[in-house]
């Protein structure tokens, strides 16, 4: 369900559509890990894919207007040359609508203009200040100050937009203000910084300059990618609020309240600025209008669909690896397995629920 009120009931979401479908090039997704929101409802999407089509991997540009998804271009692609890369992880725009883009893979981050014109290259492999093991979540100030989650590190670095190093802070542990292989991570108005603290089933929060403000979270279990993967489709199973199993993306809106893609419970949850439960997705997805034009093009699909009795298991989330707020409001959830995107509403005023 998209709406759960635990005393809270001044925030209400809409499920709006859903974008995207399935696809190794073109008019799709696969295995999307991140975005990032551009101007004029453009998004700029990272596709994984898998190591047996690697054609997959890429990013591309759609534009998410008020009901569907339009494509517009892709760029990148699978490799160690300058320009390529192996395992993209995340994605963040500076000012002028540069793209930067981790790679889990060759321990660097990629650059490249709004139009995915390869421009440089920047990382190595190691422990020491400015190097990198595994980077995965990338978010940039508006002062173009670059964090980077140094997963393999435990930590989060700082760089210019040259990629020169400027500080870090976190190391390996449990206690407050440690990390253990850090996934997502973002910065609120007032420039402090979120980090999705994957192994650690948390989410903290930082001041720009590493102080430790607060952590959000402890361990639980809900929905099973397993039986996901085994069944083509998952049943729903909960877990208590404010538990997470593998946190993997976060975002704070203008609000303060704080989105956390909890990624092995299959759902995102949103709570206060404060830690307090608000709300959960779990999926209400119908098909997309790429979709729809697909199975209208093909007889065969047409016919295998009109034999679906059921079709809970399409809606739900699995796997969201990310989410993001944009400037209308809308909450756009990347659903990951499911090689789409989720669109909810966060209404300005209460509704009836």
């Amino acid at each position: 369900m998209a709406s759960v009120f635990l005393g809270i009931n001044d925030r209400t979401f809409t499920y709006s559509f859903t974008a995207g479908r399935s696809e190794f090039q073109g008019t799709g997704f696969r295995n999307p890990m991140d975005f990032a929101l551009g101007p004029d409802d453009l998004v700029y999407v990272v596709n994984r894919s898998y190591e047996s089509r690697s054609d997959g991997t890429r990013i591309n540009l759609f534009r998410i207007g008020e009901d569907k998804e339009e494509y517009i271009t892709e760029f990148g692609s699978y490799g160690e040359e300058a320009g390529q890369f192996i395992w993209p992880m995340s994605i963040a725009l500076d000012k002028d609508t540069n793209v930067y883009v981790t790679d889990e893979w060759t321990h660097r981050v990629t650059v490249y203009n709004k139009d995915g014109e390869y421009l440089n290259h920047w990382g190595i492999h190691g422990s020491g200040d400015g190097e990198l093991n595994r980077p995965s979540g990338i978010t940039i100030s508006p002062d173009n100050t670059v964090f980077v989650v140094d997963s393999r590190n435990n930590r989060v670095q700082k760089f210019t937009l040259d990629g020169a190093f400027l500080g870090k802070f976190g190391h390996k542990g449990s206690a407050a203000g440690e990390l253990d292989t850090p996934w997502g991570i973002c910065l609120d108005k007032d420039g402090n910084v979120f980090v999705a603290d994957w192994r650690n089933d948390r989410v903290q929060s930082f001041t720009s300059n590493g102080k430790w403000l607060a952590s959000f979270g402890r361990p639980g279990t809900g929905g099973d990618c397993t039986f996901a993967k085994e069944q083509g489709g998952m049943v729903y199973v909960d877990a208590p609020v404010g538990q997470f199993n593998r946190p993997s993306g976060v975002c704070v809106d203008n609000d303060g309240d704080i989105y956390v893609a909890d990624w092995l419970n299959n759902r995102v949850q949103v709570l206060t600025a404060e830690g307090r439960f608000i709300t959960e997705f779990t999926g209400d997805a119908a098909l997309s209008s790429l979709g729809i034009d697909k199975i209208k093009s093909n007889p065969d699909m047409i016919r295998q669909r009109n034999g679906v009795r059921d079709f809970t298991p399409e809606k739900v989330l699995w796997a969201p690896c990310a989410v993001r707020v944009d400037h209308r409001g809308r909450v756009l959830i990347a659903d990951t397995s499911r090689h789409r995107f989720q669109v909810y509403q966060k209404n300005t005023e209460p509704q009836l629920i």
